[in-house]
């Protein structure tokens, strides 16, 4: 699937990789603890992982480092990227010294990691910023061992839906401005698209999770609460590698 060539024929510019960098520190600060990042994505994402005691694992857009501090506390081997300089430096000060921490896009191929390197590729509310996404999927499945997991979470494509009106079949990048005034652009589509990009990429399902919210959410966001109880905005994915015939 050529992602990037669906972008331009569209006429509609695909995400910047790198468009939090301009408000990485508020981002940080706001991801710490934010609802949908602290209460939501994070619990549930970490609860697929499991144990990761001893595992080699790929950040793969670490942000400021939320999730590469948790896998560092779990014993982890943390490797992590991000197309933002900024966020870079942040996930920098969170991990310590002797983390690899590179400023790279998951558009781009990782001539930096060989093969089977990885354990588990961990890609947290991210996916839908990648244009080049089946590119990014097969690098993945390269760098991972044979029995490794991709872990993806991402916008449920009913959400978007919900949200944004229109087609549910649509695909494409769509430009919204978020309550602080952030400006982020993602990709939106269906769960049959969704899933056809992982297959082509030599992926199987082994897990779907829509998560419900964290119980500590009714107490200090019981509207969002709610909301997330009854409608889901996140999907969780387990890969693992498809034996090839």
């Amino acid at each position: 699937m050529a992602c990037r060539e669906d972008a331009t024929l569209a006429g509609v510019p695909a995400p910047d990789p790198a468009q939090y960098d301009s408000f990485a520190a508020q981002y940080e600060e706001h991801s710490a603890e934010a609802p949908y990042n602290a209460l939501y994505d994070r619990p549930a994402t970490l609860r697929l992982l499991g144990d990761v005691s001893g595992k080699r694992v790929l950040d793969a857009a670490c942000g400021p480092g939320h999730y590469v501090e948790r896998l560092l506390a779990q014993n982890a081997e943390v490797v992590g990227c991000d197309a933002s300089p900024a966020m870079i430096d942040l996930a920098r000060k969170r991990a310590g010294d002797g983390v690899d921490l590179r400023v790279h896009s998951l558009d781009d191929p990782f001539t930096w990691v060989e093969s089977a390197t990885f354990d588990v590729v961990l890609c947290a509310l991210a996916y839908h910023y990648v244009t080049n996404r089946v590119g990014f999927l097969r690098e993945a499945r390269r760098m991972l061992e044979p029995d490794g997991r991709l872990l993806i979470s991402t916008h449920h494509p009913t959400a978007d839906w919900v949200r944004l009106g229109g087609s549910y079949f649509h695909h494409g990048p769509v430009t919204e401005t978020w309550s602080k005034g952030w400006e982020i652009t993602a990709w939106r589509m269906p769960l049959t698209r969704l899933t056809e990009e992982f297959t082509s990429a030599g992926f199987v399902i082994q897990r779907l999770v829509e998560p419900a919210p964290d119980p500590a959410m009714e107490h200090s966001h019981p509207e969002t609460f709610e909301r997330l109880s009854n409608e889901p905005a996140f999907i969780l994915f387990e890969l693992g590698k498809r034996n090839e015939v």
